[in-house]
């Protein structure tokens, strides 16, 4: 049913997953900024309480200024400048640091309540986004991407919600304000303190091109590193199986190092960056210092009023180094809110928001010269002009070799893919005029690999009808023949089946599944090679409860062990995307060198040579 996915296993990657961008590489741009600005839309519903930390933070912004020109007194008292006393200043130096405090406090708990109920709207929405996507969107992004995107991604779009956002507004403002007051207090001195901006600005363009670049690389060699995570995690027992823990180990270690290695790199730019920051703004200081004491010297600056200005120049100092991490931290976020937004601009298949009205039908299926290629592999026509005829309530068998078309058939019934040519009905009305939701809870899959989620065997069991109840549940594992291993539990319908059923048996999760089905109660049932893997204990308690499952349904069985579809209505052989026979078991056995007659005596000769 998915498409065949390669691994490529230590494959140098562009910084892309299946062809998709994964980290952003770009810089910031005009479009860029608009999309980050559609996700603050998530921000509305809490307007009333972003406002409010928004006026915490200008109040926060207000004391802190306040501070070095409250420094600046406290040497004119020492001059004996002052109409005020050193316990006053002191005092109100307190206040306003209690101010200060209690503002902070405020700001950070009311901004981060924002962030995280927004956060957890844009992950509702891209969950859902992601969960409502056809089949074509989730065969070309692998688990670990889309999985990134929700929390990597939004991750990042949290950051500059609760913390980024008030820290640039922060420093701009202590910037911008504290630059006002420096040209107040001095406007010679403040000329001269500016002339080391451009060295500053030259540096932050130079290194942060470098430490942007490494960064995004690191990134995407961190993503690739969990993807491996999460593809050996999902295939654990091959690796098991096949002894490959240290391969594994050894994967993983490689793509970890390069991510070591890429941000050593950054951390060597970032260093050089800050030491020369250190340098300029120290020797920037030094200078202020000097210039500023010649100015006292002549008598054109007082001596609080240098005290402050110095103080005002290491605020301004430090406000300027904190916004290349802004800078760089704003691109991180234009970067995920495009990756963000590039899905939920994708078109669900279904809306989940509009109730799906009923729609009951007899399950008469059609296949009007149906022509299919897969949109991964459009020069493959994999069905070609399949036309036949089910009965509501008749049991047909698809058989083949693998490949011939036969899965492919029952996707295009369920509307996985959409057709290109010919048409499908049910009950005389072709699928495309019934809506998704519709069509498919009038189907039931019982699939060859049973996916159970985690929980309990009640859970997955009532995953065929939510909201069931009990004796419902009951009713339906009674009559696929799961009970007695049910009963047999502890915690009986209680019983964690763990990840993807791995406490459960082969046949205990096939009699689940049916369980699922039965409750469901669907019209048309799709049996895909659902005890082919099993051993012959098990099969037959499958083939009982499968028995029970087709009473009075319209039943498509994909098998490869003939034996168990003799009985069954029709059996159509198909072959390379075409029917070749059709009939009952007995009469296509009798067709000499037929198709159906060499799959029977290849089964037998595999059989008898066990």
């Amino acid at each position: 049913m998915a498409k065949q996915r390669g691994f490529d296993r230590g494959q140098e990657s562009d910084g892309k997953v299946d062809g998709v961008p994964f980290f952003s590489t770009q810089k910031m741009s005009k479009d860029g900024l608009k999309k980050t600005l559609q996700i603050f839309r998530y921000t509305l519903p809490y307007k009333g309480v972003f406002i409010l930390g928004f006026i915490f933070l200008v109040l926060a912004t207000a004391t802190s200024l306040v501070f070095p020109k409250a420094i600046g007194a406290v040497v004119e008292v020492i001059e004996g400048k002052s109409a005020y006393t050193l316990n006053q200043i002191i005092l109100f130096l307190l206040v306003v640091l209690l101010l200060q405090a209690t503002f902070s406090f405020f700001r950070i708990y009311l901004f981060t309540r924002v962030s995280e109920r927004a956060m957890a709207d844009v992950r509702r929405d891209l969950y859902s986004k992601i969960i409502t996507l056809p089949i074509t969107f989730l065969e070309r992004h692998r688990v670990g991407e889309l999985t990134s995107r929700i929390t990597t991604d939004v991750s990042y779009l949290d950051g500059v919600l609760s913390f980024t956002l008030a820290e640039l507004f922060r420093q701009l403002a202590t910037l911008l304000i504290g630059t006002g007051l420096l040209f107040y207090t001095s406007w010679k001195l403040t000329l001269f303190m500016l002339a080391t901006f451009p060295f500053m600005v030259v540096a932050a363009v130079f290194f942060g091109r470098y430490i942007r670049r490494l960064s995004k690389r690191a990134q995407d060699e961190l993503a690739r590193a969990n993807v491996v995570v999460e593809e050996t995690l999902q295939s654990v027992q091959i690796v098991k199986a096949f002894t490959n823990e240290p391969l594994e180990i050894k994967r993983y270690s490689s793509s970890l190092q390069k991510v070591v290695k890429l941000l050593m790199e950054a951390a060597t730019f970032r260093g050089a960056f800050v030491s020369f920051l250190i340098l300029v703004m120290s020797g920037g200081i030094i200078g202020v210092i000097w210039f500023g004491a010649t100015l006292v010297q002549e008598g054109e600056l007082g001596m609080a009023d240098l005290f402050t200005f110095v103080v005002y120049t290491a605020f301004i100092g430090g406000a300027m180094s904190s916004l290349g991490d802004m800078y760089a931290q704003i691109n991180r976020t234009i970067g995920a809110s495009e990756r963000v937004l590039e899905i939920l601009e994708e078109t669900s298949e279904i809306d989940v928001e509009l109730a799906a009205e009923p729609v009951t039908v007899r399950g008469a299926v059609t296949y009007s010269n149906v022509r299919f290629s897969y949109p991964a592999r459009k020069d493959i026509e994999v069905l070609k002009g399949i036309s036949l005829n089910i009965r509501a309530g008749e049991k047909i068998a698809l058989v083949g070799y693998s490949g011939a078309g036969k899965s492919t058939m029952v996707q295009l019934l369920m509307r996985f893919y959409d057709l290109e040519n010919g048409e499908i009905s049910i009950d005389g009305k072709s699928i495309a005029a019934y809506g998704l939701t519709e069509l498919r809870k009038n189907i039931a899959v019982v699939p060859q690999e049973v996916m159970l989620f985690g929980g309990t065997i009640l859970e997955n069991i009532a995953y065929g009808r939510p909201g069931a109840s009990f004796e419902a549940i009951y009713e339906a594992a009674r009559k696929a023949h799961a009970l007695e291993f049910i009963e047999s539990f502890p915690e009986k319908f209680e019983t964690i089946v763990g990840e993807r059923g791995v406490k459960l048996s082969g046949g205990q999760r096939q009699r689940v599944a049916i369980a699922r089905a039965i409750l469901k109660d669907p019209r048309i049932l799709i049996l895909d090679e659902a005890t082919s893997s099993l051993d012959a204990e098990s099969e037959k308690l499958v083939q009982a409860a499968l028995n029970e499952l087709m009473e009075n349904r319209t039943t498509i069985v994909i098998a490869h062990r003939l034996a168990t579809i003799r009985r069954v209505d029709t059996i159509y052989v198909i072959r390379e995307g075409k029917i070749a026979e059709s009939g009952k078991h007995a009469e296509l056995v009798l067709i000499e060198d037929g198709l159906y007659a060499n799959l029977i005596k290849l089964q037998f000769e595999a059989v008898t040579s066990e």
